[in-house]
């Protein structure tokens, strides 16, 4: 099978669910040795690179003949995680209500402000609401579209999803990022710059 070519919104497991086949698979497959060192995360690809669909693998099963038998399809549900917070302080304990690609999710943030649900593998966005009353808030999800954070968009996005302003002035939204960090100022993304930013945002 040809390379799939990287498009915006992809990532590894949608990729593989757009083939019939687990992430797992995929993902692991030697050919695609070189992206895993490059990208390091499947779910953040960047558009344009290549990755390798290894082919199906032909899976027997045995039954009885006139009756009916029943098979549980793997893999097509991936988990998201996100984690909510104001002020750099987590909102634990707080009711959310996740509604992606007609599914409906409902639970409570745990101790550390964070959410994990099962999703469909290739959801492209949803709505998320959490809180109740006066501190409820709506947020709108796109999913697949954070480039790499070896690139600027994605070093732009992810201090964007954070709550600076890159919009104006990107560098500065750098230095202000790097003050409340404690690290050298400079305006410019260096190592520890980019580590610390993985390390707020998640990924």
């Amino acid at each position: 099978m040809p390379d799939y070519k990287v498009k915006q919104g992809d990532c590894i497991s949608s990729i593989a669910q757009k083939h019939g086949l687990f992430w797992e698979k995929v993902w692991n497959d030697p050919k695609n040795a070189k992206l895993q060192q490059t990208r390091k995360d499947p779910n953040v690809l960047y558009p344009g690179d290549l990755v390798f669909i290894p082919d199906k693998e032909e899976k027997l099963e045995s039954g009885a003949t006139e009756q009916r038998h029943r098979f549980r399809v793997k893999g097509s549900l991936v988990k998201i995680r996100i984690r909510f917070t104001i002020d750099d302080q987590p909102r634990a304990n707080e009711p959310y209500k996740l509604e992606i690609e007609g599914l409906s999710r409902e639970g409570t943030t745990d101790g550390d402000g964070y959410l994990e649900e099962n999703i469909p593998a290739n959801a492209k966005g949803g709505r998320l609401i959490v809180g109740e009353g006066s501190s409820q808030d709506i947020y709108e999800i796109k999913l697949g579209t954070v480039d790499p954070i070896e690139t600027d968009d994605g070093i732009r996005c992810r201090l964007f999803d954070l709550g600076y302003d890159t919009k104006d002035d990107f560098a500065e939204a750098i230095r202000t990022f790097q003050k409340k960090e404690g690290l050298t100022v400079t305006g410019n993304v260096d190592d520890a710059t980019r580590t610390r930013l993985k390390e707020k945002f998640g990924q």
